[in-house]
């Protein structure tokens, strides 16, 4: 059943990753990791290269922004909203000339797509955004997407839960069949691995029940970003109840993005349940009340 599960990826059409930012910087200096966005850029380029459409969503710009202005990750909790979207603005910007770069020395052209709550909740807006990203894909750009924290307070203030979320709004509006979060954990435990050696782990969630919803939580081993396994569990959420399969895998060795692609048993497999009753707008704005 499992092998048969994973063997079905290699089919998957449109592809939608999501890195967050400690697995773009280097944990002695908070200084961007070149060697491993590289290899991101090379994984995604190859997937591209097979036919496939590829959204990048990408979190570390507040943390770019920070560094290139003096500041300590330690500080980062002490920033104010406005702070932090002035170090957004700067960061965003270096994240993706970075990106721009990477990606032209794989022959791919990349776009920055910068969203916030009311691209979702909008019916205007998220009519314009899906067509934006429609066109982008038919052209076979790779769209690289964020919060816009300059001008949203949700992420910033950690309400969004990092891009966790984000990614699988974007893998709903663009109707991806494939979400895949790279994180600082294998995968979904039946408790906390940093704090409980016996939790086990749990290789396919054929359904996303309120037991596996319990299991998430709070919590992230990264003093970087801002995402736990319970807004990973929102993003299950949204992403299978949308029609997309969601994996959950460790950034550690990027290089198991080509492995998830080959169907080999890779990280926790949501496996997705097409909810026609749910409600993309109506979730998203009852998520930030």
């Amino acid at each position: 059943m499992n092998e048969n599960i994973r063997e079905a990826i290699k089919d998957k059409k449109r592809i939608v990753v999501k890195i967050g930012s400690s697995s773009l910087q280097h944990a002695e200096t908070g200084d961007m990791d070149y060697i491993r966005i590289e290899r991101l850029v090379r994984e995604l380029s190859n997937i591209r290269n097979q036919g496939k459409d590829v959204i990048l969503v990408t979190s570390g710009a507040i943390s770019a922004g920070m560094k290139a202005v003096g500041m300590t990750r330690e500080s980062k909790g002490k920033l104010t909203t406005a702070e932090k979207q002035a170090c957004s603005a700067i960061g965003q910007a270096r994240l993706m000339m970075t990106y721009q770069k990477l990606f032209a020395e794989y022959n791919q052209v990349a776009a920055q797509v910068l969203m916030t709550k009311n691209t979702i909740v909008d019916n205007l807006n998220r009519y314009n955004a899906t067509n934006t990203f429609a066109e982008l894909l038919k052209l076979g750009v790779i769209p690289i997407v964020n919060e816009n924290d300059t001008i949203s307070t949700f992420e910033v203030m950690m309400e969004i839960g990092d891009n966790d979320t984000l990614s699988a709004v974007v893998a709903a509006l663009t109707g991806a069949d494939l979400l895949i979060l790279l994180s600082d954990i294998d995968g979904l435990y039946t408790d906390d691995p940093h704090n409980n050696p016996d939790a086990k782990f749990i290789e396919v969630v054929s359904d996303l029940n309120e037991k596996y919803l319990n299991m998430a939580k709070g919590t992230t081993g990264s003093k970087v970003g801002t995402g736990g396994m319970n807004t990973k569990m929102v993003a299950a959420k949204i992403a299978t109840s949308s029609g997309c399969d969601m994996i959950i895998c460790n950034s550690k060795d990027i290089g198991i993005l080509h492995k998830i692609m080959e169907g080999r048993n890779e990280g926790t497999l949501f496996v997705s349940h097409k909810d026609d009753n749910f409600d993309l707008p109506d979730y998203v704005d009852k998520l930030h009340n």
